[in-house]
């Protein structure tokens, strides 16, 4: 299953709550919850853990955006839009989590 993330961990908990109950398949961070992903961010250690299950991507233009690029965790993918794309076709379940 595609997990779909797009708030910051600073804002809600949902991210939080996607870890406990998702015990595999891949995490796709959106909007501003590529926060989680960049190093140092209150996040990260929770998500490396999730890496250990799960494969974990970022989306490379949401990162620009907020100026984090530079700033991510190693092991987490970036996807582009055609990337978030075949993320979707690849994964026959995807959950859009708000």
């Amino acid at each position: 299953m595609l997990h779909i993330l797009n708030k910051s961990p600073l804002e809600t908990n949902t991210l939080d709550t996607v870890l406990r109950l998702a015990p595999a398949g891949a995490l796709l961070l959106i909007e501003d919850a590529v926060y989680a992903a960049t190093r140092g961010a209150v996040a990260e250690p929770k998500l490396r853990q999730a890496m250990e299950r799960m494969k974990v991507y970022a989306l490379a233009p949401d990162l620009a955006a907020r100026g984090m690029a530079d700033r991510l965790i190693d092991g987490v993918a970036t996807v582009d839009y055609d990337g978030f794309v075949e993320l979707v076709v690849e994964h026959p379940n995807s959950q859009s989590w708000l």
